[in-house]
C-alpha cells in the first residue's frame, strides 16, 4: 500500500512538480491549495503528466474545521509544506499579509498534524533567511538575518518547527533553497507567473515568446566578472528530488525525534549575462534586454555550500543547464 502524504500549495510552481515526483516515487499525494497564489490549470497539467488526478482539496488554512476534517478523512504519514506566499519584493509592501499567510495559518496545519499524530514534515525554507554579509559559499551554520518579511516568515517557521520537534515529537527537515528555476522534462509543468515575473528566467522566456517586450537587467556595476549579479540557480526537478531524499531521511528516523536543516543548491553561481548567453546559445534566439538602475535590495553574489546535503542525503544537482533550458522552452512554447 502506498504511503499517503499531504502537499500544501500543491498547485504552485514547486508544489506541482513535487506532486508528480512523489507520485512517481510511489507515494499517494493529497493536494491542499486555496488558489490564492496558484492556478487550477496546474491540476490539469499534473493530470496530463501522470495520466490520473491526485486527490485535491481547495481549502484555506484559515478554515480550521475543514483542515481537521481533511486530516480525519485521510491517514497521512507526513506533510510537505510549501507555505503560500513567496515573493520577497511583495512582502516589503504587504508584511502583515505575509505574516498572516505564512505563519499564522501554518499554525493551523501544525495543530492538525499534532492532533492526528502526523509528525513527519519537510518544510520549504529559503536562502532569504541568511544575512547578506555572510562569507561565500553560504553554510547552514551561517548567520540568519532576513532583509525582508518573506525571509522573516521562513526563519520563524523554521524556529517553530524546531520547537515542535523538541517538545512535540515532530520529525523535521528544513530545506533552504536558493533560486528554483526551469520546468518539467515533459514540458507540461513550469513557472508561468502573471504579469511581470519576479524571477530572471521566466522573464527571459516571456521576452522570447513575445509576451513581454524587453528584459530589464538591474545594475551594471557589481564586483563580478561581467558586472551583473550572480545567483545559485537550481533546476526544479533536482529540487523536488531533494524533498524526496529528505522525506526518506525522516522515515529512517521515524522512531525518534529528528530535526535538521540543509541548503539545496548547486554550489555554483550564474550571472545575469551568463544566464542570457546560455539561453541564446542553446535556443539560437536573441534575448532583448536593457541595462537599468540596480535595485537597493539586490546583493552582488549568492551561492551555497552543499557539502552537508551531499554527505547526509546523497543529493547532488545533476541537471545540465542545456537540458534545463530545453525543458523550459518546451513549456513556454506551449
Amino acid at each position: 500500500m502506498k504511503k499517503k502524504i499531504l502537499i500544501t500549495w500543491g498547485l504552485g510552481y514547486i508544489g506541482s512538480h513535487a506532486v508528480v515526483a512523489f507520485e512517481e516515487a510511489w507515494y499517494e499525494t493529497v493536494i491542499l491549495d486555496n488558489l490564492s497564489n496558484s492556478c487550477l490549470s496546474n491540476l490539469r497539467m499534473i493530470t496530463n503528466t501522470l495520466w490520473y488526478t491526485p486527490k485535491y482539496y481547495e481549502y484555506d488554512l484559515r478554515d480550521k474545521k475543514s483542515i481537521f476534517e481533511m486530516f480525519e478523512e485521510n491517514q497521512f504519514q507526513g506533510v510537505i509544506h510549501f507555505a503560500w506566499l513567496k515573493s520577497p519584493f511583495e512582502s516589503q509592501d504587504k508584511p502583515i499579509y505575509y505574516f498572516e499567510n505564512n505563519i499564522s495559518w501554518s499554525i493551523v496545519l501544525f495543530e492538525a498534524m499534532d492532533y492526528f499524530k502526523v509528525k513527519n514534515i519537510v518544510f520549504s525554507s529559503s536562502a532569504n533567511t541568511y544575512h547578506s554579509n555572510n562569507v561565500l559559499p553560504i553554510k547552514e551554520t551561517d548567520l540568519q538575518r532576513p532583509t525582508n518579511p518573506y525571509g522573516t516568515t521562513k526563519l520563524l517557521l523554521e524556529k517553530i518547527l524546531e520547537d515542535l520537534s523538541q517538545f512535540s515529537g515532530f520529525n523535521v527537515i528544513n530545506l533552504r533553497y536558493f533560486n528554483p528555476i526551469w520546468a518539467h522534462p515533459s514540458g507540461k509543468l513550469g513557472e508561468d507567473p502573471e504579469g511581470i515575473p519576479n524571477n530572471l528566467f521566466p522573464f527571459i522566456f516571456k521576452v522570447l515568446t513575445g509576451e513581454l517586450d524587453q528584459l530589464k537587467v538591474f545594475g551594471w556595476d557589481y564586483n563580478t566578472h561581467d558586472w551583473t549579479w550572480i545567483r545559485d540557480f537550481i533546476d526544479v526537478n533536482d529540487l523536488v528530488y531533494a524533498h524526496i531524499l529528505a522525506y526518506w531521511k525522516i522515515e529512517e528516523n521515524n522512531d525518534r525525534w529528528y530535526c535538521n536543516t540543509f541548503n539545496v543548491g548547486t554550489w555554483n553561481g550564474i550571472s545575469v549575462l551568463d544566464a542570457i548567453n546560455a539561453v541564446e546559445q542553446w535556443l539560437w534566439l536573441k534575448v532583448n534586454y536593457k541595462i537599468v538602475e540596480k535595485r537597493n535590495w539586490d546583493i552582488p553574489i549568492s551561492f551555497c555550500d552543499t557539502s552537508k546535503i551531499e554527505k547526509e542525503l546523497w543529493f547532488k544537482a545533476n541537471t545540465s543547464i542545456k537540458e534545463s533550458v530545453k525543458n523550459s522552452w518546451k513549456f513556454y512554447n506551449k
